[in-house]
């Protein structure tokens, strides 16, 4: 089997990779897990400051050390759709423990330091689930300007961006007096970002929880807005790449039928009437002027008419 494939041959993920960074209280934590089925991978310590509402039907791994977790992604976690990583700062924090123990690293530990952060991420990947990644706020110089950024060392940060999906930065905002909170895929001149998934470049987090702490939503953001958004994205592109595969096979059998100029000239004159989607009409008129090249048909550019090839 070859493995060169056309385009309708490709296989497309269905799950997304994203982090989620932002000042403490935000929250981040709840908003990632809104995402579907998760799994909290707690490094942090975070759910101790999180409202229980949010927990409920949520499996977590209180991580202790870096065993914790070589364990866990060994284990069965076909029940999970999601995996949360909440904060990935302080997950290379457990690393650089299990490889340092309770000395600083020196520059000749950071190369186990990356592998093993590498095998972490890889391993993520490979589970075929969504993946989240929960960041504290740092910041950048650029010139003049601060840039927020997620909190991570750069050359993990660097490696580990180049593979996510979406990049967003959660916030508070005030308009006209009232507070909002938004997440900003889109990178900004103060803020990174990323944005694959085309979602709109700021998006408003629903507040799901009365003043005195009791639910008044679903907590479901991250699965509503943002998972189901990207898979009705990828099924209308592949709706549209089967209608545009199938109106392209017609018009490569209607060209086979063109022999002389006269089926030339009555393909071309019904050239659009075929259920032309994107760029079939393009691709239709190309394949045409080689078949009729091929013949040796005659265009007479006044009368828009071909005529067979003088013997």
């Amino acid at each position: 089997m070859s493995l060169i494939k056309k385009s309708n041959e490709l296989v497309i993920p269905t799950t997304v990779k994203m982090m989620i960074y932002g000042q403490a209280g935000m929250g981040k934590s709840t908003v990632a897990l809104s995402a579907p089925k998760p799994l909290l991978l707690d490094f942090d310590n975070g759910v101790k400051r999180m409202n229980m509402v949010h927990l409920e039907n949520v499996d977590t791994v209180q991580v202790t050390s870096w065993s914790d977790v070589q364990q866990v992604l060994q284990e069965d976690l076909s029940a999970y759709q999601t995996i949360v990583v909440d904060t990935i700062g302080k997950m290379m924090d457990f690393i650089i423990t299990y490889k340092c123990g309770s000395r600083q690293p020196s520059i000749r530990d950071w190369s186990g330091i990356n592998a093993e952060f590498s095998w972490m991420t890889r391993t993520l990947s490979s589970l075929n689930k969504h993946i989240i990644f929960v960041a504290h706020r740092d910041t950048r110089k650029e010139g003049d300007d601060t840039v927020f950024i997620p909190a991570l060392r750069e050359k993990s940060y660097n490696s580990i961006v180049t593979e996510l999906d979406l990049l967003g930065y959660l916030e508070m905002k005030s308009e006209r007096g009232v507070q909002r909170r938004t997440i900003t895929f889109d990178p900004t001149s103060r803020n990174d970002g990323k944005n694959t998934c085309n979602l709109p470049s700021v998006m408003e987090v629903p507040t799901i929880l009365d003043k005195n702490g009791n639910p008044t939503a679903k907590n479901d953001f991250i699965t509503a807005k943002i998972i189901n958004s990207y898979l009705g994205m990828l099924a209308a592109k592949k709706e549209a790449q089967e209608q545009y595969d199938k109106v392209i096979e017609e018009i490569k059998e209607s060209i086979e039928f063109i022999t002389d100029a006269k089926s030339a000239n009555e393909f071309a004159s019904h050239i659009n009437e075929f259920e032309h989607v994107g760029s079939s009409l393009m691709k239709a008129r190309s394949l045409f002027a080689a078949k009729v090249k091929a013949l040796g048909l005659v265009f007479n550019k006044e009368t828009k008419i071909y005529s067979d090839a003088a013997a």
